[in-house]
Formats: structure tokens, C-alpha cells, sequence
């Protein structure tokens, strides 16, 4: 009995196998850059890259979520944990209520395009679009040479107040009465930037403006000492005289740091406009 079960197994490994080849497993899913960002942000991005949420399922400390995406004919599971993408991995179709023989859709090769030299279509007045050469895009005059649109976390400082048990030394007795403390805010943020040479801009939520600041342009804030290298992007702002916030971009994974007087701040991934998702 023992052996029959044995061979039973080893069949259904082989069919298995015939059914969802290795490949299906190791194919991109255009999401790993995702990993790590805060779930109810991320889900728009996720849709925008073309998944559609399917199911989800509670486990002992995470939850998954599977996702399907009808171009690329494939399933993805997403892991979440205290709130953020702890991974995304590519699944089987079943996993997505999809027939068990669809076969993802392989990535196409990149097509060759030969260097013909800039090309610029003519510029619109008004036209301030966060984009890149070639896309027409000016802000008084000058071209954009880099657009980004960054979605993350972002923090300051903030003040709570509310009602609790407190401890009396000269009546010797706890009393009830309010409170106000000051506490570090974490919140759901996205900003733009633009840069071109020499100089460039940032355009701040309403979140990360504090009550005194310097004025901006429509939202906009001049960004000074811009340096844009191969690997890293480094510019500041200023907010305030006492508030210049540093503002630091890896061009290799996409990840945003700004950092500010004291708890000030934002961390998270940017896209890139008119271009593949992260890497610029």
C-alpha cells in the first residue's frame, strides 16, 4: 500500500510539473520594486500596472492577497505584514481562479531603435508636465530633463491631546483629567520633482507644509545645490529659516529619502513619467 502511494505522488509531481512549468514561476511580474511599500498606498500602483485584486486569505501572522494581470497572463501572491509588502511572488493561474493551462504571456525582447538625434515636438506654453527631453516639456523656459512622481511615508511633528489617569504627589491620589503631548505623525504622502540643469523643483502634499514656511509656487518649491550623478540624486529645499530639507533619490532602485528639522521627513519609491516604473 505504502509503495502505491509512493508512485501516486510521483505521478501527480510529474503532472504538475507538465502543467505549470519552472518558467511560469521565474517569470518577472513587474512588481518587485513594490516590496516594501505600505499596502493600502501601493494598491493603486498595483492596478495601474495592470493587476486586479482577486482574493485574499488570513495566515498565521500575514495576510496574502493574489492578483491577476490579463496582459501578461499571470497570477501574483503578495504578502503583507504590519501594514507593508512583505513579498510578491509569482503563483499558479488556479491561485487566481484562472485555468490551470494559461501560460504567461513571455516578456517581448527590447527593439533596437536607431539614435537619430534629439527630436523635440514644439513646445506649448503652459505645458509644465513632469516629463523628460524630448517630451516637450519646459517650466520657464527650461527643459525638464527628469520627472518623477514618489509615493511613501511621510512624517512630522504633531500634538495629541485626550484624557487619562494621572498621579497627584501633594493630594497623594490619582486624578482624571486631559493631556496634550507632542508626538511623531506618520501619514500617506506623495510628491513630484523635476530637475533640469542646474536647478529643478518640488511639488509638497499639503502634509509636509508646516503652518510657517516660505511660500512656494503653486505647490512648487525651488530645490538648490542639485546634483545629479550616475547613481544618486541630491538636492535641499527650503521650507523655513530653520527648516531645509535634504533630498536624496537612488537612481538604481528608485527609493526617495528627504530629511528635515527634526522629525520632518519622507521615505519612498518614485516612477518615472513616460518610462518604465523605477530605474532612471
Amino acid at each position: 500500500m505504502a509503495k502505491f502511494v509512493r508512485a501516486t505522488i510521483g505521478i501527480a509531481s510529474v503532472v504538475v510539473a507538465a502543467v505549470f512549468p519552472r518558467i511560469a514561476l521565474a517569470q518577472s511580474t513587474g512588481l518587485e520594486d513594490m516590496v516594501g511599500a505600505r499596502a493600502g498606498q501601493a494598491e493603486g500602483e498595483i492596478q495601474r500596472r495592470g493587476y486586479m485584486n482577486v482574493r485574499g486569505e488570513k495566515g498565521d501572522d500575514r495576510s496574502y492577497t493574489y492578483w491577476w494581470n490579463a496582459d501578461r497572463r499571470q497570477c501574483v501572491v503578495i504578502a503583507t505584514m504590519d501594514g507593508r509588502y512583505r513579498s510578491i511572488q509569482p503563483t499558479t493561474p488556479p491561485d487566481c481562479r484562472q485555468p490551470a493551462n494559461v501560460r504567461p504571456r513571455p516578456t517581448p525582447p527590447p527593439i533596437y531603435v536607431p539614435d537619430r538625434g534629439p527630436s523635440r515636438p514644439p513646445y506649448r506654453p503652459g505645458d509644465d508636465r513632469p516629463g523628460y527631453p524630448g517630451d516637450g516639456v519646459m517650466v520657464d523656459g527650461r527643459p525638464v530633463e527628469l520627472g518623477l512622481v514618489c509615493f511613501g511615508d511621510g512624517t512630522r511633528d504633531g500634538l495629541a491631546s485626550g484624557t487619562t489617569w494621572t498621579w497627584n504627589r501633594e493630594r497623594d491620589r490619582y486624578e482624571y483629567g486631559r493631556y496634550t503631548e507632542s508626538r511623531r505623525e506618520v501619514f500617506d504622502a506623495s510628491l513630484m520633482i523635476q530637475t533640469w540643469p542646474g536647478g529643478g523643483r518640488i511639488r509638497l502634499p499639503r502634509s509636509l507644509i508646516p503652518p510657517i514656511n516660505s511660500r512656494g509656487d503653486n505647490g512648487w518649491w525651488d530645490l538648490y545645490d542639485v546634483s545629479v550623478g550616475p547613481d544618486v540624486i541630491r538636492a535641499t529645499y527650503r521650507l523655513n529659516g530653520l527648516n531645509k530639507p535634504r533630498v536624496t533619490i537612488d537612481r538604481r532602485s528608485g527609493r526617495i529619502t528627504v530629511e528635515g528639522f527634526s522629525s520632518y521627513g519622507f521615505r519612498g519609491t518614485c516612477d518615472t513619467i513616460g518610462h518604465a516604473p523605477r530605474k532612471f
